[in-house]
Order: C-alpha cells, then structure tokens, then sequence
C-alpha cells in the first residue's frame, strides 16, 4: 500500500501532525505501536500558541482553556499542607501571567491522556487514518520515497508500507533517528527521576492557596508534587531507585504532610536531559516532537508546546509540496526554521533557575528573554522568508516586532462583516495579502493571491490601528503565511523590486 505521509507515533506530536495534515487535506497512516495513550498523564500545560493551532482547525471549543488572568505557581514547601517557604519565578523578575491583548486563546491545563482522545477523534474526522498496535520494525529511503516495515503487534502480521515522506514523531529515544545516524548537542543526560501517579482528591482543597506545584525540601527528603486539576497528583524524586508500593506510600504522606486518603495509578520513569538532532530531516524523513529536540518539563512549555509549533510548521509546507503547489525545496526550511527555535528552547530552559544548576558547569547561561517574546516573538529565518537577517535578535515581543517578517503575525480584536474576530482567524489555510492600497490587490489579483483590503473588509480597533500593528503604512503590504507566520512586506506601493521580491517569496514556497 501507498500513503503520502506515515506518521510513525501516535502520541502528541503525531497526532498534532496528523491532525493538522487532515485539516490540509493531505491523505496519511499514523502507526503507533501502543494500543491506546499512556496509563501516566505526563504533559499538562498547553499554551496559547498551541491553542491558537488547534483553534484554526476547529477544535479549540473542545479544549477547556484556563481563565484568564491565571498564574502557574511554583513554592518551596516543607510538605503541601505546610508554610510556603519561598516562591521561584520562571523567569526572575517577571510575573508568570501574559497580557491578555497578546492573544485570543488563554492556553490549557489538560492531561495528557485527556488531549489526546480529543486529537485522535479530530484526527479521524478530518480523514487520517490511524493504525494502533502497529510497530515499525524496519525502513529504507530510495530517491522516490520511504518503504516501511510494520508490524502488526496484535495479529502478528508483517506488511510494507510506501510513503512519499515519513514523520518520525517517535519520541525522545526515537528509533528511526537512530536507524538514521543522527546525532544530538546539548548539555546530554542529567539524571533520572522516578515518579508515582496517585488520586488523592483531599489535596485538591490546598489548590485554593493559589499554588499548583509544590517543591518539597525536607531533611533526608526532596521531591516534586503538581497535579493534574482532576484528584490526579504526581510525586517526582530524583535518582533511578526502585521503590516497593509501601515505600511509594511512605514518600507520599512525607510530601503530602497530612493523613490523606490516596490510591497508587502507576508510576514512572523518565530520563533528565537537553539534546537537540543535528539535523532535523535526512532525505525524505524528518523529525518531530521529542525525536527532535529533547528537553525537561518547563514552565515555559518548551517540551511537549515546541514539537506541536514543529507539526504546525511542517504540515502546510508538505500540503503545498504533495500538491504540487511548491517545490521540494520548501521542505528544507523546516529544518532551517525549526531547529534554531530548538536551540533558543533548550538555551533558555537551562539558563533559567529551575535547571540552571543541573546543566553543569561546562554550560553558558544566555541572556533571558521575556515569557512574551518566547512565546509570541520567536524569528523563523529561512529562503521562505524576506527579510528577517541574522543581525535580528532570536525573539522580542509583538509590540518590538510590529509586522517584522519572520514572526507570527499578531494578534487584534478586528471587526469583519460586523463579527468580532481575531485578526489570526485570517489565516490557517493560505497565502494572505493585507494591504490598504488597491494597487497592491491589482497586482497580487494578477499572480492568483487572496487579499484583504484593511481598510474595507476589517475594522482595527482606534489604539491598534493596521499600520502599527503590522509595521506597514497605508501603500504598503504585508504577506501572511499559511501558518500564521508573516513572510514578507513592503513599505511602498508596488513597484517593479517590490513585485519581485514577493514573486520570489512565492516562487520558493
């Protein structure tokens, strides 16, 4: 059998991918060899961007999103019920909260194993088809594409599998980077902690304090305690110790503090690390999620958020290559976006003082951006964009940026046909041109690109007028991609250098 893309696992990241590829109407088999998510929750925050994707294609409604205004708390605490001994900022000096201008979607607190049956059930409504139990036990490349050896783990069935590209989704350990040979950077392994998964709906009252994870310092005793939101917590401790259930219950009424009620789900084991591939695609296979770039749980949602932008990026750029839209060669700029973004991730997360003490001393800290810069104002640089030179820095905040190609195009409460919309509700499917100079529109018209005439078709709000929001004065344009990202703009009418450039940009994507 043939498919244009295998996915190669079903957890977040490929179900992301397979989700986004269905809604780009791109035909793909995802293989997973699990039956079903993982008994642990593991991921717990989603942020705003993530949101933003899964609010354009159409399931953001499904997604319990955090009220506006809320913090993710961390405190040192002797055990949950005792005094707050001190509280540590994830980016020192910052309060956690965002503005609320900066986006139309205020991110999720939503386990893992809650997600994903709502990506999967997405996933298959928009056309992917989804094979679990299914292992990959073999593969090579030719110049035409990817033959998959799969196993099917419930019957014991062998069979192939052709695919135009393949997605390896497959997580930190990923079989198919190493079938490949692609080496990792990065501070490497750190250590290994344990964890146990319990109910214990007593502790949910200690919620009320306005903390959701608890530092546990304690002499003879150190651990990590958050919650799920759902009587679900997780008790984290370092070192690879095998502990007996009578020990498990031991360290949790240790964190806990009090005689509570809980019952044991099941426990963990997870890996400490920060890697980065050295290359995020070999011939016509790429990498995604954690096969990419390993790294820490973080405040920031650098993890589980940073491989869903990857699905993100990736998927519209195969749509437009598989239909012939664009050449093969956009598909290199999703390693030339997408792995510096990886690295500003894996710097920032190890220069910041949740990890900065684990990264060794042979790490050196860089200089911290603002939790509004990381997450709305990360600069893509590649042949798909004009004009973002590597004198720009890594991020700034939407305001600093103001339209800069490159970035996510940002946010506005617009008026369209007298409904109240997000100016990023514009985008998702498409090339977009805005612009309030009817020259601009003649002439994008005659190259077949939609536009939008700003002054017309929307109203900008008094204090967020087009032209500073955008960066653009009223003969210019800006171009928004496919993926929300802003790729190119001019500050005059069109002239002949104008038309060329944005012939260029379009020629190469």
């Amino acid at each position: 059998m043939h498919t244009p893309i295998l996915i190669v696992g079903g957890s977040l990241v490929g179900l992301s991918t397979s989700l986004f590829l269905g809604w780009h109407g791109v035909p793909h088999i995802l293989i997973d060899k699990h039956p079903c998510s993982s008994p642990h929750p593991r991921a717990m925050g989603f942020t705003e961007t993530t949101l933003e994707h899964y609010r354009a294609v159409g399931i953001a409604d499904q997604i319990p999103q955090v009220p506006a205004g809320t913090r993710l708390r961390r405190v040192t605490v002797a055990s949950l019920v005792g005094e707050w001994q001190s509280e540590q900022a994830w980016t020192p000096g910052e309060a956690p909260q965002r503005p609320l201008e900066q986006s139309p979607c205020t991110g999720a607190a939503i386990a893992q194993d809650k997600l994903e049956p709502i990506l999967r059930a997405a996933a298959i409504a928009r056309g992917a088809e989804l094979r679990a139990s299914t292992e990959l036990i073999g593969f090579h490349q030719t110049e035409a594409g990817v033959l998959a050896r799969v196993l099917d783990r419930s019957s014991g069935h062998r069979y192939e599998i052709g695919a135009d590209y393949l997605i390896a989704a497959d997580g930190a350990n990923s079989p198919v980077r190493e079938a490949l040979g692609i080496t990792r950077s990065g501070v490497g392994h750190l250590g290994v902690l344990r964890s146990v998964l319990f109910r214990c709906p007593e502790a949910d009252a200690f919620l009320r304090r306005g903390a959701q994870q608890f530092s546990i310092e304690q002499e003879g005793f150190r651990g990590f305690l958050t919650t799920y939101g759902d009587s679900r917590w997780v008790l984290m401790l370092d070192g690879d110790e095998e502990r007996t259930e009578a020990a498990l219950k031991a360290a949790i009424r240790r964190a806990l503090g009090a005689d509570m009620a809980f019952d044991i789900f099941t426990t963990g084991r997870w890996e400490m690390a920060g890697r980065i591939a050295d290359t995020y695609r070999q011939g016509r296979v790429f990498l995604a999620g954690d096969a990419a770039h390993q790294l820490p749980p973080t405040r920031g949602g650098f993890g589980a958020n940073t491989g869903i932008d990857d699905a993100w990026n990736l998927a519209w750029k195969l749509q437009r290559v598989i239909q012939g839209a664009a050449a093969p060669a956009l598909l290199d700029t999703y390693d030339a976006e997408r792995r510096p973004i990886g690295w500003l991730r894996h710097q920032q997360t190890f220069s910041r003082p949740d990890y900065a003490a684990r990264a060794g001393a042979a790490f050196v800290p860089e200089a911290l951006f603002s939790n509004d810069a990381l997450e709305f104002g990360q600069l893509v640089r590649s042949q798909a964009v004009a004009g973002a030179g590597p004198e720009l820095p890594a991020a700034a905040t939407p305001r600093q940026w103001a339209g800069q190609p490159g970035t996510r195009a940002p946010h506005v409460w617009v008026d369209q046909a007298g409904q109240r919309r997000s100016s990023l509700d514009l985008f998702g499917r498409e090339y977009v041109l805005l612009t309030a100079n009817p020259d601009w529109r003649a002439a994008v018209g005659r190259l077949g690109l939609r536009s939008i005439d700003v002054d017309r078709e929307l109203v900008f709000p008094p204090t967020q007028p087009f032209a500073d929001v955008f960066g653009v004065p009223a003969c210019g344009a800006t171009l928004v991609r496919p993926d929300g990202v802003i790729g190119w703009r001019s500050l005059p009418a069109p002239d002949g250098e104008g038309l060329e450039s944005l012939s260029a940009i379009l020629l190469r994507t």
